[in-house]
């Protein structure tokens, strides 16, 4: 990603559980609060050194209750299932808006796979 793009803003809409981000560079990503949950950039999800990231299911009602600000780099979701480590950098937030399609494939098949549920 380009280091000048930044959010010009975030809105949580939490009755539809999605984030609306709105780019420096004028992209726009509605994202659901349960694809920013299942995608965390938490160690937990990601996994961290030579560990694989674990695939989270049972995540489709999931919301997020608040946004933190982490300095001018990126925020904090506290989501109500108590998960709250992962810090979506702007560099995160644009990745996964610009992937979506790819990434949510991804994720349905490795649900499938495991035989795991949304």
């Amino acid at each position: 990603m380009i280091n000048y793009l930044y959010p010009q803003e975030i809105k949580l809409l939490q009755k539809s559980r999605v984030l609306e981000i709105q780019f420096s560079n004028g992209e726009k990503f509605i994202l659901s609060c349960e694809y920013l949950r299942v995608f965390s950039p938490s160690a937990e999800v990601k996994g961290h050194g030579q560990f694989k990231g674990k695939l989270v299911p049972n995540k489709k009602n999931v919301n997020i209750l608040s946004i933190e600000p982490v300095g001018h780099y990126a925020v904090k979701l506290l989501f109500d299932d108590g998960h709250n480590t992962g810090i979506y950098s702007w560099e995160t937030l644009y990745d996964l808006g610009m992937h979506y399609k790819k990434y949510w494939q991804h994720y349905l098949q490795r649900l499938k796979m495991a035989n795991a549920s949304r």
